[in-house]
């Protein structure tokens, strides 16, 4: 560690014990632009023989523990940093240096799962529907859905899924290690709009060295770190693609692709289903052209807004629309009736049709016009053009051959 990086820690840790309260607001938004302090502090986390390790993540939990939310983002972007180190530090079994980390990450999950009156904290997550648009999809785009009973009845209804209440840790196991970090993740990823690229980048790396820590990929990617195996859930393997899928666009191009690839790598060796659903459905998400340059800035994902507008079209067939044609229908017929003039009496053409191809509306085939039934409409046409020659009008009944 550098001496100018050593100075930097130093007059942080001074500064804050004697700073007045009034003052507290206007410091913690200062934080964001000290990018030295930040990237000092990284050294000093990633160094755990260091003196300065242990000050620093009691200094980290007292901004934590404080009301302003400047502070507690400012603890949480160094968090996957201290995951890895803590992890690292347990595969090879120095207990003592990963002590005061330890300490930082229990205390963090013991006041993310209490509220502010001391009671257990039940996180409650809602099931979007795919009958109602979001950011992600347009009911219109997978297509008709068939309004049966069942799906009108659950229309409109929304589905809350709860997480908690969860248990006070006193120290990390081997059985409840990934439970708390899986937790600590969640609360990471609730504020991944707050975080700066550094951590997003920090949360990359850390993804894949977990990954590929003692398989064969390691020396591939020829990491001289870890080489143990470091074991992993499933359920922290989730919370790691959802941050590398918010860094994916916000920068990190790069180094997100590698991460979700070597998480894909590790899941299908462990046989974890739910990493592998959603890291395949990351991957679907793509656009179809490779995007270049990671450092361009913020990039896009393409989705259909819902306009405005209705959709329906003004030829669209309704219930009130056909009300109207059969009205129309009736009037005409009325009117044809009602001909006071005998001699422009005017037979009207059969003509048999469906609107599907070859059925009527009892579902029954129409046979085609047979040459009987031709001839016996030329007779009826004939008949009633002599009567108009005489003066008279004769209509003859007979009965219809039509087959059907």
């Amino acid at each position: 560690m550098l001496t100018t990086e050593r100075g930097v820690v130093d007059e942080w840790l001074s500064e804050f014990k004697i700073l007045p309260e009034a003052s507290i607001t206007s410091y913690a938004a200062s934080l964001k632009e000290k990018t030295t302090l930040v990237s000092a502090l990284y050294e000093v986390i990633k160094e755990p023989q260091c003196e300065l390790l242990e000050p620093v993540c009691h200094q980290l939990f007292e901004f934590y523990r404080s009301k302003e939310k400047n502070l507690r983002t400012f603890t949480l972007q160094f968090l996957p940093e201290l995951i890895w180190c803590y992890l690292s530090l347990s595969t090879s079994r120095d207990l003592q240096s990963s002590g005061c980390i330890e300490a930082l990450l229990l205390s963090v999950y013991n006041l993310e799962i209490m509220d502010e009156q001391g009671h257990s904290r039940v996180l409650s997550f809602t099931i979007p529907s795919l009958s109602k648009p979001s950011i992600f999809h347009e009911p219109s785009t997978i297509g008709s859905m068939a309004l049966t009973e069942g799906a009108l009845s659950q229309h409109g209804l929304t589905r809350v899924v709860y997480s908690g209440p969860h248990p006070q840790r006193e120290m990390l196991t081997a059985q409840n290690r990934f439970e708390v970090l899986s937790f600590l993740l969640l609360c990471y990823n609730s504020a991944l709009n707050f975080m700066p690229a550094p951590s997003l980048r920090s949360l990359c790396q850390m993804s894949s060295r977990l990954c590929i820590c003692g398989y064969p990929r390691q020396h591939a990617r020829k990491y001289p770190g870890v080489k143990n195996r470091i074991p992993v859930s499933s359920e922290f393997m989730v919370q790691l693609l959802t941050g590398i899928y918010y860094s994916f666009y916000n920068g990190e191009w790069d180094a997100a692709r590698r991460a979700l690839d070597d998480v894909l790598y590790r899941a299908q060796l462990e046989l974890f289903p739910e990493p592998i659903l959603v890291a395949n459905a990351i991957k679907a998400s793509f656009p179809q052209g490779a995007i270049k340059g990671a450092k361009e800035g913020t990039k896009c994902i393409q989705v259909e807004i819902a306009p405005t507008s209705s959709r329906i079209s003004r030829n669209a067939v309704t219930s009130l629309s056909i009300r109207g044609h059969r009205w129309k229908r009736n009037e005409q017929n009325d009117t044809n009736n009602d001909s006071s003039d005998p001699g422009n009496l005017v037979i009207p053409e059969i003509n048999v049709t469906s609107v599907s191809g070859d059925r009527i509306g009892n579902g029954e085939r129409v046979k085609s016009l047979t040459e009987n039934d031709a001839q016996h409409i030329q007779a009826m046409q004939d008949i009633c053009s002599e009567a108009r020659a005489e003066g008279k009008v004769e209509i003859r009944r007979q009965k219809s051959t039509l087959q059907i």
